[in-house]
């Protein structure tokens, strides 16, 4: 594993700042990882207690805000027992009375006013809040940080953690992407990070550990083939690596033509993260920037175009948002074979029969054969 906060060298100046930010990057790329362990970091050094928890239980609160105050703070304190802190840095226990819509807010406050440190929360997943739900919570994040000035005890420092930046947040809760209003609950949010994907030297470096390990090397090669293959997306480049030494059981020297076996083999499996990803597909906002993308065509562009641009390059789908092209080969491969496969079910020509005898393609009869379909 790479060192995660070496990943992530702005989150620590921006907390040390006492600002409140947003990290987003796609599933699988060690948001998570990296946030823990810049929690444990920061709760070692003695002058902060910095917290993780997650929201995604909370999802299915849906816009009841009230149940999902309840089920974050059950996640923040349980998150605070795993933690095996010491008695004095632990959250109150019961929470205070408050109404519903100020709970959150109000326990977060009695907390920070008995802990001896100042406190640093990490909202992990924060996407799994809905509607009524998300603008409550985040809604309740800004009055406790509008109100440090005055004196009221608040986290010094939160992060909200998932899949999707600043803009879609507002998309999500009802609110106008392009503008900004005072009584957002965003407008406190000093920047937004994002998660980047591994480098060619980085990639060497995990992979490196390995040979420490157990004496496996991966040759310069098969390296850069992973970083061609995949352009550094942190989840591919470890799947790769755990098909060549795990299920493929290549003992000796890793090569490139094993890796492409690998990715031959990740792709017809369809693993849980590219299952993930093909399920997204569903969602008209994507499917309206991929299909262009895929089948070479101009899109049909309007006002929220660039939306959902935006949206589709947090989920890791495509590589940017200026030149559109999808993120990596392995991604490619998968959406044209689960893009096409509704057309191929209609193909009736034995592919096998567009292969020559000495095993070249057979390009003259599929041209004469396409020639045919065409004019029908």
């Amino acid at each position: 594993m790479l060192p995660p906060t070496q990943r992530l060298p702005q989150a620590r100046e921006l907390i040390e700042m006492d600002r409140y930010f947003v990290l987003h990057a796609p599933r699988q790329t060690g948001k998570t990882t990296a946030l823990g362990t810049l929690a444990s970091e920061l709760t070692a050094e003695g002058d902060t207690v910095a917290l993780m928890f997650s929201c995604e239980r909370a999802k299915s609160a849906g816009d009841d805000y009230a149940a999902a105050e309840t089920i974050l703070l059950k996640s923040l304190r349980q998150a605070t027992e795993w933690a095996g802190w010491p008695e004095e840095l632990l959250p109150p226990d019961p929470w205070p009375e408050a109404p519903a819509g100020t709970r959150f807010g109000s326990a977060l406050t009695e907390w920070c006013h008995r802990s001896p440190r100042r406190i640093v929360l990490f909202l992990d997943e924060i996407d799994a809040l809905q509607g009524n739900s998300m603008v409550s919570i985040l809604s309740q994040l800004r009055d406790g940080h509008n109100a440090r000035p005055g004196g009221r005890p608040f986290p010094t420092s939160v992060a909200l953690c998932g899949l999707r930046d600043l803009r879609d947040y507002k998309v999500a809760s009802g609110g106008d992407p392009g503008r900004t209003n005072p009584a957002s609950p965003f407008n406190i949010i000093a920047k937004s990070l994002r998660l980047g994907d591994f480098t060619t030297d980085e990639i060497a470096e995990l992979y490196d550990q390995h040979t420490q390990a157990t004496g496996q090397e991966f040759t310069k090669d098969a390296v850069d083939r992973v970083f061609e293959l995949t352009q550094g997306q942190p989840w591919l480049v470890n799947a790769l690596a755990n098909e060549v030494v795990v299920d493929m059981k290549v003992s000796g020297t890793i090569n490139t033509a094993q890796v492409d076996e690998a990715k031959e083999r990740l792709i017809r499996a369809r693993a849980t993260h590219l299952d993930a990803l093909v399920a997204r597909l569903r969602e008209p906002r994507v499917e309206r920037v991929i299909e262009p993308i895929l089948a070479g065509m101009w899109p049909d562009m309007d006002t929220s175009f660039d939306d959902d641009v935006s949206y589709v390059h947090d989920l890791g789908l495509i590589r940017g948002i200026r030149d559109l092209e999808i993120a990596n080969p392995v991604y490619r491969e998968v959406l044209l074979r689960v893009l096409g496969a509704r057309t191929e079910r209609f193909v009736k020509a034995d592919p096998h029969s567009f292969v020559l005898p000495d095993g070249r393609f057979d390009l003259p009869r599929l041209l004469r054969e396409f020639v045919v379909f065409w004019r029908e």
